[in-house]
């Protein structure tokens, strides 16, 4: 973004304007310059009687009205316009599924084979998460919305070329890396054989606090596996746009959730939990790999934050904000979790118990209940309505719980009492 200065020098529709307006200059060429004066002499002589110059029959408008239109229909017809294909970077409008215009950021383009010119774009919705991100056709962009102007995108891009060729000169002058092109098959493969590092961890670091079946999770200290959880943070990013924690994980405990088998423990997924939180939160972040995705890892990761919590003797919350399928996730497993206790106390429990007894937060109890519309709040204090017919229906609605935790094969101990 240029300075006012720089503005006001450009080209192409620029205007000065000194005194009472009694000069105009525009960049448009002579016979509007001329024009304009004229206009502008004309409106001057009108002032003092203030009637309408003769103009032949023909309604003149203002100086400014005419700049402004003639500047505006110029935008326009550049905006009608944007050069083809679309440059990554470029923001411009886009249909989407509900057949509604919603703002995109162009991320990649891919050329079809129907054309020349044929272009398919991947697009973020800038409104969305990215899992929202996804390949668009043309016809789906609003063209006219085209945000980014053609001329500071080539002033831009040039500055980058200038920027790029001055880089590749430097490294190009300090740093010659040697090439493999001059090795024969058997240098190569001893090449190889002595650069390359084979990892030789068959589980993740940490202590192993739970195993069922082919299922195991390990506990990790980010201060003293502080590598391990950086990169930790670093794959979760791939995934998790809102991820933020990369460098200061002395502070978290993380648990990898692995499936097991004869060549060792193959993380699926995984949550952190600070080690003490102020705010209760007995969960930080979650993830479960995409290719593990749909089969109950992301439910028993929730459900294992809660079995936790019990040990420690405290309710717990997810930290705040959380995604809408984070609070999709949650609600889903405090619907299952209370409705089944509702039921088998033929709601004749307080609020205080359910929270006492599956060790989430009155908050998220109330919360659930009323979004069930099972609890009332009656003479200052809420009341539980469990109707049965009324449980069942939710419990359908609600679906299948996931893995179960087995509590008795969690042996785990709580930080604050390890003496750390």
């Amino acid at each position: 973004m240029g300075s006012l200065e720089e503005a006001g020098s450009m080209n192409g529709g620029s205007a000065n304007v000194e005194g009472n307006g009694a000069s105009l200059r525009e960049s448009n060429g002579d016979g509007v310059i001329r024009d304009t004066l004229m206009e502008v002499e004309e409106e001057e002589k009108v002032k003092p009687g203030l009637k309408e110059p003769k103009t032949n029959g023909r309604v003149m408008a203002p100086p400014s009205a005419t700049f402004c239109q003639e500047n505006g229909n110029d935008n326009n017809s550049k905006r009608r316009k944007p050069p083809l294909p679309l440059e990554v970077g470029t923001r411009v409008l886009c249909r989407w599924r509900d057949d509604k215009l919603h703002p995109v950021k162009v991320i990649e383009r891919r050329k079809l084979t129907s054309g020349p010119d044929d272009y398919q774009y991947y697009v973020h919705y800038t409104e969305f998460n990215r899992r929202l991100d996804e390949w668009v056709r043309l016809d789906q962009l609003e063209l006219d919305s085209v945000e980014t102007d053609a001329d500071e995108k080539v002033e831009e891009k040039a500055g980058n070329l200038k920027m790029t060729r001055h880089q590749k000169r430097k490294i190009d002058e300090t740093h010659v890396e040697e090439g493999h092109e001059d090795f024969d098959a058997a240098s190569l493969r001893e090449h190889e054989e002595f650069t390359k590092r084979k990892c030789d961890l068959k589980h993740p670091p940490g202590d192993e606090i739970y195993r069922n079946g082919s299922l195991s999770m390990f506990e990790v200290d980010g201060k003293k596996n502080k590598i391990y959880g950086q990169n930790l943070c670093y794959l979760a990013k791939l995934f998790l746009d809102h991820k933020t924690l990369y460098y200061d994980v002395d502070l978290f405990l993380f648990y990898i959730l692995c499936e097991c088998d004869d060549r060792g423990c193959h993380m699926v997924g995984y949550f952190s939990k600070e080690k003490h939180s102020e705010e209760g939160y007995n969960l930080a972040c979650i993830l479960t790999l995409p290719p593990y995705q749909r089969k109950g890892y992301g439910k028993f990761l929730i459900a294992f934050s809660y079995e936790l919590s019990k040990k420690e003797g405290k309710v717990g919350t997810p930290e705040r904000p959380l995604s809408d399928l984070g609070l999709l996730s949650y609600r889903g497993y405090w619907t299952r979790i209370l409705l089944d206790i509702l039921k088998k106390h033929r709601g004749n429990v307080s609020i205080k118990e359910l929270s006492d007894m599956t060790a989430i937060k009155t908050e998220d109890v109330i919360s659930t209940l009323q979004s069930l519309e099972l609890i009332q709040y009656r003479k200052g204090q809420h009341v539980i309505c469990a109707d049965p017919k009324l449980l069942e229906r939710h419990l359908k609605a609600a679906g299948r719980g996931g893995l179960d935790v087995d509590a008795s094969k969690l042996i785990w101990t709580p930080y604050k009492e390890q003496g750390n």
